[in-house]
């Protein structure tokens, strides 16, 4: 299958999954607000898991399973004895730290909040309870699903998430059935019980957990058996070790900035005395949520098809092949990524009003979503030349450009902190992940030049600066049907209700989305060729 069709049919599952998502962050906020004390303690609490979640995706088990289990199948039992080993090391990795960091929830709960009260702390902990068992069924998710990846099998890692959803999404429904809605907050802290807490957080582990189980039967349909072997020693294992040294220390500066970006934000909650629609830890959470949504479905799809080809090009030495599936690879995620960013930012309040239901909350979390859209772009970037490394197994230097841009976000985090107002203060933090992750991707490419290098002869400057240009007219498309719809404003059609802000999303969208691609295709880019093609060929099959 080509990297078109392979990368649109995951895309097909994860967009799936990103709308049952939405669907299931409209009927959490309609259960427990978005701006209240309840979300933001459901919000710290699953975001824990989530949070490791991310960063092992996107860092130690990335780095090490595929590269290593390509290299592996060369071995006379086609790798299943090194992939047994590796994958017992890792599941045993996985619980020991679900066991310690859920025995820690108190511990995490208090290191990532400020100014809280005890009620809402204790209420935070109890999620945490429920919540943090969620990390060992994302790290079997990952693993067993990056070994599918490396047997270019790339479908159910993609498609298992939308069962996850919807487990989710039935305890949600069940919990306003049974408990009722309460978008404003009505509901104190210190009124939770036991059972509203247990099926609200229980039902996001269940989720995760038949996210990670379903993969099982895609093994089995492929004809691969996990048999534990804990015989770790003389089994060259040393390599990946290695590397996830590096990557494990990527996890612990990532995790600090992280840590510390949550902290401040949710020092904001202090100014809801004077604005309830102050945004704070929850509202950073659904603006993250719409941000991941087009990496998810571009970034993530296309850069795990490219990274097992660019795994087997250096396993081949054909160097020269990995700079050229870099670069097309490149190439097609500015394409989605300019257009997503563009979009997104277009339609920052209508979408925002679909998760909350005044005005002023409506201008809070879109302000947010609209400071962490610039960074999309650089953002799937990075993403993309992180693979590149890893697959020259190179996990250092990922290490160090990420250090520096932790280190730049922690430092402007904490000035922030005493400097910002906190009406402003998520909205500033989003700003300053834009910068630094931008500052991250040309430290990046810089070092990733160095090491293979410049990749100037595949044109990519001259491609993203046609897609810049078709985004910029496709946006002023998007906000003049907007205003035809009668703007931003306490009345407007644009945000009145849930169902409007729906239809002009819709509306403002299909309107971009045509002028992005009629202006691509006057300046003869052939990416967009190609996504016709991948899109032709799915439907055929």
């Amino acid at each position: 299958m080509s990297v078109a069709r392979s990368s649109l049919l995951m895309a097909s599952g994860t967009i799936l999954s990103r709308i049952l998502g939405f669907v299931r962050a409209v009927i959490l906020a309609a259960a427990i607000g978005v701006t209240t004390d309840a979300a933001d303690a459901f919000g710290v609490a699953n975001q824990l898991p989530n949070n490791v979640y991310a960063i092992i995706v996107g860092g130690l088990l990335n780095a090490v399973l595929v590269p290593q289990i390509v290299k592996a199948r060369s071995n006379t039992d086609g790798g299943k004895g090194y992939v047994d080993r590796l994958l017992t090391l890792i599941i045993t990795v996985f619980f020991a730290v679900t066991l310690i960091t859920t025995l820690a929830a108190p511990l995490l709960v208090s290191i990532y909040t400020n100014g809280w009260t005890d009620q809402q702390l204790a209420l935070a902990t109890a999620f945490a309870y429920w919540c943090l068992p969620q990390l060992f069924f994302y790290g079997l998710y990952s693993i067993l699903g990056e070994v599918l990846n490396a047997r270019s099998t790339f479908g159910p890692f993609m498609w298992a998430p939308v069962l996850n959803n919807l487990v989710s999404m039935a305890g949600l429904v069940a919990f306003v059935v049974i408990f009722g809605a309460d978008p404003t907050g009505s509901r104190a802290v210190e009124d939770w019980t036991s059972s509203q807490i247990a099926l609200l957080a229980g039902s996001a582990t269940a989720g995760v957990a038949a996210q990670a189980l379903i993969l099982f039967v895609a093994w089995k349909k492929v004809d691969l058996k996990l048999s534990i072997n804990f015989k770790w020693r003389g089994f060259g294992l040393r390599p990946a070790l290695k590397a996830a040294s590096w990557s494990l220390g990527m996890v612990v500066v990532t995790q600090i900035g992280g840590l510390v970006q949550t902290i401040v934000a949710s020092g904001a909650v202090s100014a809801r005395d004077t604005n309830p629609a102050v945004a704070s830890v929850a509202a950073a959470a659904i603006a993250w949520l719409i941000f991941m949504v087009p990496h998810s479905v571009g970034t993530v799809s296309i850069a795990t098809v490219y990274f097992t080809k660019m795994a087997n090009h250096v396993q081949d030495g054909k160097i020269h092949l990995l700079k050229a599936d870099l670069a097309a690879g490149l190439r097609t995620i500015s394409v989605i990524s300019v257009f997503s960013t563009v979009a997104l930012i277009v339609l920052a309040y209508p979408i925002s009003r679909i998760f909350v239901g005044e005005l002023p909350a409506t201008i809070a979390l879109g302000n947010v979503l609209i400071a962490l859209m610039f960074g999309l772009v650089p953002f799937s970037f990075v993403y993309m030349m992180q693979r590149a490394f890893y697959a020259l197994e190179d996990t250092r230097t990922p290490f160090g450009f990420t250090l520096v841009q932790i280190t730049i976000h922690v430092a402007g985090s904490l000035t922030m902190a005493v400097t910002v107002p906190a009406e402003w203060l998520v909205v500033g933090l989003s700003a300053l992940t834009s910068v630094t992750i931008l500052i991250q991707a040309v430290i990046a490419y810089v070092l990733l030049s160095r090491r293979i290098g410049k990749l100037s002869e595949h044109k990519i400057a001259v491609s993203s600066i046609q897609f810049v240009t078709a985004g910029v007219v496709a946006g002023l498309g998007g906000w003049a049907t907007l205003q035809a719809l009668g703007g931003i404003s306490a009345q407007s059609f644009v945000v009145q209700t849930v169902l409007s802000s729906v239809l002009s999303c819709l509306i403002a969208g299909f309107v971009m989305l045509a002028i992005y691609v009629l202006t691509l295709r006057f300046l003869k880019v052939p990416e967009i060729d190609t996504a016709v093609a991948g899109i032709k060929g799915i439907v055929r099959r």
